[in-house]
């Protein structure tokens, strides 16, 4: 299975706002061919040839349902300032804590699903924990991240609920929050 710009929905499709089912452990052959597919297509999305020769947009970030499956299954990968990588393919994420500071990309937020630009900052918590089943590497996982990790992983764990990054645009800025470049 491959993945590539004709297989996402967008936010005028109905399905994005529904809320994702639990996914069985362990995958299915199905289930873990989609997870991976995922995952391949947001690896793949960040190197401008590939872009090109399949089809892809740039993306730190994949939900199942941007695929019109309304499973609760992500796939993130986040390059690092200091040159290395976060990658997960992640199966039932939860958020189980997080901070009371929150943050916002100083560029704002974007989103596959989202082709019209809408201007605002999306303040979220600016650490998080996540438990889920990593598909990558085939074991359950508490995941602490923060800053722009933290953000990308909201964003997708948002969708699995049928929540959009604009539907955050405007609300009230919590006191001492910060900006991420």
């Amino acid at each position: 299975m491959e993945l590539n710009n004709d297989s996402i929905i967008h936010d005028d499709h109905p399905m994005i706002r529904q809320k994702s089912a639990n996914v069985p452990l362990p995958l299915s052959a199905e289930d873990e061919e989609l997870l991976s597919a995922m995952y391949a297509y947001v690896k793949d999305s960040q190197d401008d040839e590939l872009c090109e020769k399949r089809n892809l947009s740039p993306a730190v970030g994949l939900a199942a349902v941007q695929v019109g499956v309304l499973k609760k299954m992500i796939a993130v990968v986040v390059p690092m300032d200091d040159g290395s990588t976060l990658e997960w393919a992640l199966v039932n994420p939860k958020i189980i804590s997080k901070s009371t500071r929150h943050a916002a990309l100083s560029t704002g937020e974007g989103c596959l699903s989202v082709p019209e630009l809408h201007e605002g900052l999306v303040y979220r918590p600016e650490s998080i924990k996540v438990r889920a089943y990593d598909l990558l590497t085939k074991q359950n996982v508490v995941i602490q991240a923060t800053g722009y990790a933290a953000i990308v992983l909201q964003h997708e764990i948002d969708h699995l609920s049928g929540i959009l990054y604009y539907d955050h645009i405007g609300k009230p800025v919590p006191e001492g929050s910060a900006l991420i470049d």
